[in-house]
């Protein structure tokens, strides 16, 4: 199912368990049941085709659900990126927070960039307010413990400049894995408030020059180059 683009695998699985998945006629409940191939597959009672596999890059304004609907009727990433292909968002970024976000219907590569064991690396622009000093920034390279009780690894994180009417302070930080609003939770541990967060390169695939909203297909050596990346031997 996630060959098809229905949906990530950790969410095909949960397709299976409750029973909407059905080979040949049959519900399957098993997860790992094996098909060759020539099996006639349906979700919810509809029968699935295997599609070409696609990526997508947007940039996510502020204010976008990072999924494909919302309970609460808020503009999602799918309202945004019109394609052929039925897309997911590969992983978050929260409400606040814009730039990179990855789509696809490749749940294989999404299971890959979005598993913990891979380290897979994300690069935001952070605006943090408030009196943020050398050795504080420090901590949060070594790694912090969150209020939920989460320790964060090590981040790798370059000064860029001060606002001292603000009060504000812009850097380059990188993480290595997914913990919700984790940039915004460590900047919190040493007083500071991230008012602005934009991710501009996840693995290997940079933001570059689009704008707010705007978004494209990724090219063709552009996916064969983040696949090289995530299968290179030192992950």
């Amino acid at each position: 199912m996630a060959s098809a683009g229905i949906a990530s695998r950790r969410k095909a699985e949960e397709l299976i368990l409750e029973g909407r998945v059905k080979v040949d006629g049959e519900v399957i409940t098993t997860l790992g049941f094996k098909v060759s191939g020539s099996e006639k597959i349906e979700v919810d009672n509809k029968p699935i085709q295997k599609e070409e596999k696609v990526v997508y890059l947007l940039n996510k304004p502020k204010n976008v659900i990072s999924s494909v609907k919302d309970d609460k009727g808020r503009t999602c990433v799918s309202d945004i990126v019109q394609s052929e292909y039925r897309l997911f968002p590969i992983g978050r970024l929260d409400y606040e927070s814009s730039g990179l976000l990855l789509m696809t219907n490749d749940g294989d590569l999404a299971n890959k960039i979005l598993h913990p064991r891979f380290l897979i690396p994300k690069t935001y622009e952070v605006t943090a307010q408030g009196d943020i000093t050398i050795k504080e920034i420090a901590k949060l390279k070594k790694g912090v413990v969150l209020d939920d009780g989460h320790k964060t690894g090590k981040a790798d994180i370059q000064y860029i400049d001060s606002n001292p009417n603000k009060n504000t302070h812009r850097y380059i930080v990188t993480i290595y894995e997914g913990h919700n609003r984790e940039i915004r939770k460590m900047f919190e541990t040493i007083g500071a408030k991230v008012i602005r967060l934009n991710r501009i390169k996840e693995a290997n695939i940079e933001l570059g020059d689009l704008r707010p909203g705007e978004y494209r297909r990724l090219k063709i050596h552009e996916v064969k180059m983040l696949r090289q990346y995530l299968d290179r031997d030192d992950i």
